[in-house]
């Protein structure tokens, strides 16, 4: 018999298909759809501290957190405060026998930690850190980004016993490094890598404006490449996000070192039984290949001990190759 098992942050999956945090994963009806279709985990969609009832309404145009807005638009009725959340937590946890992840974006220090003890108590068994923040002055230099991610990281770490991972973006200058110091602070995983709105102009009103897409699949080449390089380097577990459209994604990450690969977009695009075609698909790709434990691929196609020089030297010659390609 076949096994698609797999371990992430010491999480046991069935498999390692994990429904991100979206719109898909906010009700108890969601996750029985994507719990019916074999999905490994969920990640709750994102409770953000701009939710709790503070007024009567959001303005749409203050500068919030890009993923508050939805997929399909602001509205605000659509967000619940952090009794409702650690609710869907507890009730989910109750009927769903897979890992329930939950998910957390602040602006305020001390919410992160106050949240994350509050949704341990509810019963979750992960939290994923949703950390979202620009250098828009002159005056902001990289390392004091990178210090608020690490004292969020080491102050929710200090606050619960459960795992803890965080969502990076893409914009650091030296990853392996950061994602270093993180684990150095006691983080369990790395989710690579995040998507946010885009700024967008409406050059008849003159005003600006966002934009979202659903990711393509050509996206995924991003985390690939980090993921490739990363999984010799750390010992936290690696999460893919990005650009996932079907199996051969999923076991492309696998290969690379990833303990878990997200998906989202193209749940909305092909609705929650895209996750079981997929892990049929990953069952015919192993039987074709006489491997009978999922898990035992995990990594194959990683970089070498000597990862910086080998990937530095990989991606050149690979760049050269290209180039004499076209020319």
């Amino acid at each position: 018999m076949l096994d698609l098992s797999y371990k992430y942050m010491n999480l046991q999956l069935k498999n390692p298909v994990i429904a991100a945090s979206s719109g898909q994963t906010k009700t108890l009806d969601n996750l029985q759809k994507l719990y019916d279709n074999g999905v490994g985990a969920v990640v709750l969609k994102s409770f953000f501290e701009e939710s709790l009832p503070k007024s009567p309404k959001m303005n749409p145009e203050e500068n919030y957190h890009p993923e508050i807005y939805e997929y399909f638009g602001y509205e605000h009725d659509k967000y619940f405060g952090l009794k409702d959340y650690c609710e869907l937590v507890s009730k989910a946890k109750a009927k769903f026998d897979i890992p329930i992840i939950a998910s957390i974006n602040c602006t305020s220090a001390d919410w992160w930690f106050n949240f994350a003890e509050q949704l341990e108590a509810s019963g979750a068994d992960a939290i994923e850190l949703n950390v979202f923040n620009y250098a828009s002055s002159k005056n902001f230099a990289s390392p004091n980004i990178e210090k608020i991610y690490l004292d969020i990281v080491k102050g929710v770490k200090n606050s619960v016993k459960i795992p803890v991972s965080i969502k990076l973006g893409q914009n650091f200058s030296s990853i392996p490094h950061f994602v270093s110091g993180l684990e150095q602070n006691g983080i369990n995983g790395i989710v690579l890598f995040n998507r946010f709105t885009d700024l967008d102009i409406d050059i008849e009103t003159f005003k600006f404006k966002t934009s979202f897409e659903f990711s393509e699949k050509h996206e995924f080449f991003v985390p690939l490449r980090w993921i490739a390089i990363l999984a010799r380097q750390v010992k936290c577990g690696l999460c893919a996000s990005t650009g996932v459209k079907g199996y051969e994604e999923v076991i492309k990450f696998l290969l690379a070192g990833a303990s878990a690969v997200q998906l989202a977009s193209v749940i909305y695009q092909k609705s929650p039984t895209v996750i079981g075609e997929i892990l049929n698909n990953i069952e015919e790709w192993m039987k074709r290949h006489n491997i009978d434990k999922l898990e035992s691929i995990k990594g194959k196609l990683s970089f070498s001990p000597d990862a910086e020089g080998v990937a530095n030297y990989y991606m050149r010659s690979q760049f050269m190759e290209k180039i004499a390609e076209v020319e």
